[in-house]
């Protein structure tokens, strides 16, 4: 007792300046030094980091520090959330491309002038440091990105938001070049540790694959079902914090990581067996270990649909544990409580499994948990290509989830009796909407599941959601119209403008004040200013910093040297035929046919940058990737190209490089075949940077083009029921022999001039091309594109014209904010509201 006194009356006795501060009260030179030497036990002689290792400890020590500033906003945003009793939403993805975590934090937290202090003191500059920070590669492309966009501006908004995922201990693959060839790398992006999670192992939930369903009565009596002699995995929470813009609101990305339930086998490991000892930990930790792998295999498959179910269950499994824990057993207000958003399809075992839980976990009766499960589920719809719908093998599913096989049916079969009250005696329209696709091989639409145990189904761009009523989801919005709506993408432009260009950032909040970075809508203000002389002028040298920076990339990347008086004309994204990176290449290919010919007049010189990865499994994708590289090596190696046309695959595409390569594109190529794009947000960011783009009336290309103003976008090809009626009777031969120039460079592309050493090598490419059931109609396009190109070229040569149209470009971009996306999921699908403060 007499110590307690005296330590208390002795810490009484302190002056308040004396007290010890927590680590995010340090001053952050202090609390980099403390974790360079404290936390991470590194040497620190107040030394210039010498060499790569030594900057990576930096780099973590300063993460880390960042990190303590957002501890107590974090928690506080936490405790709001478990006080409030409104709807909270929970966002279920597999995909979350959030890339760098530092600079966003520093961004938000408004430290940048204190980090920069902070690296000057070990004489380093913040982008140095700050690029020794891996991306996150936990997506695919934009339905990842687009999640991480979402989730930045939920906590802007300060919603009541959890974002689910996929702890991937290999992202997406390390993308280099071979030969020309796309080589996967495993990426390894926690080789170095993850200094912005947090790890909550006493969340940890536990997920049952195989085993078989039996009946017991419980002890009432009632005849129930459980599974049995399953093959069971860990779900080990951790979790990121998101934080919003200056706001004190950090909201949570929680993402899973497989584990065994048991380590080991001891005994056979005692007995010799090493590799069988492990093989339980090694199965287990496959589920998390890599993003999306290649599912040609059965092996991939299954183990892709194990990645599905540990998502949703893992995730359903944590939001019902804290909701017993607050509500008990009492799930009649869960639906209006709580919202789950799935993102695409894969997340659709999200609805078996919810009901799973109610029945088999919680005890209620099928309407009751059915109820429960169609007022809480969302589907967000990413796809107009049928094949990309997930549809499952009901042999998979009944080894891998049998419980699931058997709930599913039972939905299948009362939904169809719905069906038979809307369409009596019509077989047809019951097999077109059943759940299970019968056939020798019956399988499970998940598309449709979704869809049915989904109150909202959304699409993601004005003609995406158009396309869905009227033909992928037809029945179904014609069972229920006012199921469906649309939620036009958006991307975030506190990463996509605030951060990734500062020049331009800084000359807006000089012009129109700052507010455009949490009200995109204010940057309107800026369209007065394109007829500007001196205005234009700033523009176009801010556009020239990002080239020069884009420039050096480019030459440090892959050797070949960006002239920053070309227009630079960019195309990054997914590498996929229906994104028609090919009829880009056959553009590139009429330019140098032109430069051979000598027909060069009024040719602005261009510098044409196309990058993006294939998936590993996609052969003709991977093939264009090849082409691509050996257009560029014949380009780039004749002296007759060197002052009008460049070329080059950038390798290894990725957020952060996107950061450089938005702000200084000129010219946006979004020329998919229309009515294939779902939306694209690629094409948002450049054209909130001020690039003009060249497109197809397709996905949110439509909405930019009304946005920008038609004269400002430089529109070509085909609509989407123009492409419908040319595939009715398509010869794409007739239209490469009415037309000169298209002759010349199919000629060109057919007579191996890229491919000397290695005859007949795109004949797939080009009998593609030619053939008459080509579902991208690229030939048809070609002209057309050709000619809008001319019309670039011609705008280009034209300074301040072509300033005028990048700058009302950026003020057209108000309604591309993720923002405003939010706003309205929030309103009209989640029906939730700000987080109150804390009481």
């Amino acid at each position: 007792m007499s110590n307690t006194l005296t330590n208390s009356a002795s810490a009484k006795s302190k002056p308040a300046s004396k007290q010890p501060l927590s680590l995010g009260e340090l001053d952050l030179p202090t609390a980099v030094r403390r974790h360079l030497t404290v936390t991470l036990g590194h040497f620190d002689d107040g030394q210039t980091p010498g060499n790569e290792s030594d900057q990576r400890y930096l780099y973590r020590a300063l993460a880390i520090s960042v990190r303590d500033r957002l501890v107590p906003e974090w928690q506080q945003t936490l405790r709001r959330m478990r006080e409030s009793d409104d709807r909270k939403v929970y966002y279920l993805s597999l995909e979350f491309l959030i890339g760098r975590s530092l600079t966003n934090a520093v961004q938000n937290l408004d430290l940048d002038d204190e980090t920069r202090a902070a690296m000057h003191a070990y004489g380093m500059e913040m982008e140095d440091v700050a690029d020794r920070e891996l991306d996150a590669g936990l997506g695919n492309g934009g339905l990842g990105r687009l999640a991480a966009c979402f989730l930045d501006s939920c906590a802007n908004l300060q919603l009541p938001v959890v974002g689910y995922g996929i702890r991937y201990e290999y992202g997406m693959f390390h993308q280099r070049i071979e030969d020309g060839r796309q080589v996967e790398d495993p990426d390894h992006w926690l080789r170095d540790g993850n200094p912005w999670e947090i790890v909550r192992a006493e969340s940890s939930r536990r997920i049952r694959f195989y085993g078989r369903t039996e009946q017991y009565p419980n002890d009432q009596g009632k005849m129930c079902q459980r599974l049995v002699d399953t093959h069971d995995v860990l779900a080990v929470p951790f979790d990121m914090p998101i934080p919003g813009y200056r706001n004190e609101t950090v909201n949570t990305l929680r993402l899973w990581k497989a584990s065994t339930t048991d380590v080991f086998d001891l005994a056979e490991f005692n007995a010799g067996s090493y590799t069988e000892a492990v093989a339980t930990k090694n199965n287990a930790e496959q589920i998390s270990m890599v993003l999306y792998p290649n599912d040609a295999s059965e092996n991939g498959k299954e183990l892709r649909l194990k990645q599905q179910y540990f998502l949703v269950s893992a995730s359903l499994q944590d939001v019902i544990d804290r909701w017993v824990k607050k509500y008990g057993e009492d799930f009649s207000q869960f639906g209006q409580k709580n919202c789950f958003q799935l993102n695409d399809t894969h997340p659709a075992c999200a609805v078996p499994e919810l009901m799973r839980l109610l029945l088999d976990e919680h005890g209620l009766e099928w309407d009751e948990a059915w109820d429960v499960t169609t007022r809480c589920m969302a589907y967000t719809n990413h796809t107009l290509l049928p094949e990309a719908l997930e549809r499952w093998s009901v042999g998979l599913f009944s080894r891998l989830l049998p419980r699931l096989l058997e709930i599913i049916y039972e939905i299948n079969a009362r939904f169809l009796k719905l069906v038979d009250q809307q369409w009596p005696g019509d077989v047809g329209m019951r097999r077109e909407m059943s759940l299970i696709e019968e056939s020798d091989n019956p399988h499970i639409r998940m598309a449709y599941l979704a869809i049915v145990g989904s109150f909202s189904v959304n699409g993601v761009a004005g003609l995406h959601t158009q396309l869905l009523e009227s033909g992928l989801f037809k029945n179904f919005a014609q069972l229920w119209p006012r199921k469906f709506n649309n939620k036009t993408n958006g991307v975030t432009q506190r990463r996509w403008l605030a951060h990734c260009n500062p020049g331009l950032r800084d000359l807006l909040n000089e012009t129109i004040g700052d507010g455009w970075q949490t009200d995109l809508t204010k940057i309107k203000e800026l369209a007065p200013l394109a007829t500007d002389a001196t205005f234009r002028q700033r523009w176009q040298s801010i556009k020239l910093d990002n080239k020069k920076r884009l420039s050096e990339l480019v030459a440090e990347t892959t050797g070949v040297d960006f002239d920053t008086s070309f227009m630079f004309d960019v195309q990054v994204k997914r590498i996929h035929e229906y994104k028609r990176q090919l009829l880009n290449v056959l553009h590139v290919i009429h330019l140098y046919d032109r430069i051979q010919r000598g027909e060069t007049t009024g040719m602005a010189p261009r510098c044409v940058l196309i990058g993006g990865k294939a998936a590993p499994g996609y052969h003709v994708a991977k093939l264009i990737v090849k082409l691509i590289n050996d257009v560029a090596g014949v380009v780039n190696a004749d002296p007759k190209c060197r002052d009008l046309l460049r070329m080059v695959f950038f390798p290894n595409y990725r957020v952060s490089s996107m950061e450089v390569i938005c702000p200084a594109t000129e010219l946006s190529e979004q020329i998919s075949t229309a009515g294939k794009e779902a939306s694209g947000t690629g094409n948002m960011k450049f054209m909130m940077n001020g690039a003009l783009t060249i497109g197809t009336l397709d996905g949110a290309n439509i909405e930019i083009r009304e946005n920008a103003g038609d004269e400002n976008f430089f529109l070509f090809g085909l609509d989407a029921p123009e492409v419908v009626e040319t595939k009715k009777d398509y010869r794409p031969n007739d239209i490469i022999a009415a037309d000169p120039d298209i002759a010349r460079l199919m000629s060109i592309l057919e007579s191996g001039t890229f491919n000397r050493n290695n005859p007949g090598l795109y004949d797939l490419l080009t009998g593609g091309l030619r053939s008459p059931h080509d579902p991208w109609v690229t030939i048809a396009d070609l002209r057309s594109y050709i000619d809008a190109q001319v019309e670039v070229s011609n705008t280009y040569q034209d300074t301040a014209k072509w300033n005028e149209m990048s700058i009302l470009n950026t003020a057209g971009s108000g309604w591309f904010s993720s923002d405003r996306t939010i706003a309205q999921y929030a309103q009209d699908i989640w029906d939730v509201r700000a987080l109150p403060p804390l009481k």
